[in-house]
């Protein structure tokens, strides 16, 4: 019968041993952990942009490589302030490793006064030549935080498509923003202006929309996730609209 000190010795062995593997394996397979992530976050700007991809073709379907290649070719990425002035890939490098775009973590820019954030822009050029700019919106839901990409023509007035996520919304009910591909189709087309000309952004209507211009239709049972996707867009949409008139001169 073992003592109690070869125990310990043996149990102190095993656990060295195998912290000493799971730390080989997180290092090895972080490059795969990054890329997937990458892959996964450029699918996400896609999705907004769903319908501009080809007929019957899905972001989130897309191969690896496709995507890699769509950004390569036709998405330029760019970091902007709230004035719409380009911050150079060294000022968004010495906070995120990469410098680009899609390397800003909007979660943590949420953080931040929205005159210090970094607001990334994603310019997609069709195989026709047309732009659509693809700008990122964070906010709250009913449990935590939702966030989102809305695509605008290059009349930055006009919605081309949207794309919503979120942390823990109730599934059936406020996560239909992400789970129900009709609640995201609404937004081709809104525009971000009222019929005065006013900035309005894209409004959730409990009930239905009554201004077909910019007001889609809620979700049923999910009243305050709709507000707070129509207060995260009108927060982080007009955050660009210096972007947006420094663009069209």
């Amino acid at each position: 019968m073992h003592n109690n000190r070869y125990i310990l010795v043996f149990v102190f062995i095993m656990t060295a041993i195998v912290a000493l593997v799971l730390s080989f394996m997180s290092i090895g397979l972080k490059g795969i952990h990054d890329r997937n992530e990458a892959i996964f976050n450029k699918k996400a700007i896609l999705s907004s942009i769903q319908d501009h991809l080809g007929e019957g073709v899905k972001a989130a379907d897309l191969p690896d490589d496709e995507v890699l290649k769509i950004f390569d070719n036709q998405v330029k990425q760019m970091v902007v302030d709230i004035n719409g002035d380009p911050i150079s890939e060294e000022e968004v490098a010495a906070l995120y490793k990469g410098g680009k775009a899609e390397n800003v973590d909007m979660a943590k820019e949420k953080k931040k006064d929205p005159v210090d954030r970094m607001y990334p822009v994603f310019i997609y050029t069709t195989e026709t030549g047309e732009k659509f700019h693809i700008v990122s919106v964070r906010g709250n839901g009913l449990w935590d935080e939702i966030w989102g990409c809305v695509a605008i023509k290059d009349d930055f007035k006009t919605v081309v498509g949207a794309a919503f996520d979120h942390k823990g919304e109730t599934p059936g009910l406020g996560a239909e923003i992400k789970d129900n591909p009709a609640f995201s189709k609404q937004f081709a087309g809104k525009s971000l202006y009222n019929s005065a000309g006013e900035f309005t952004s894209v409004y959730v209507r409990k009930g239905g929309a009554v201004d077909q211009t910019y007001e889609v239709d809620g979700i049923s049972g999910a009243t305050v996730t709709a507000d707070g996707v129509s207060d995260m867009l009108y927060s982080g949409i007009q955050n660009y609209l210096g972007y947006f008139e420094k663009s069209k001169s």
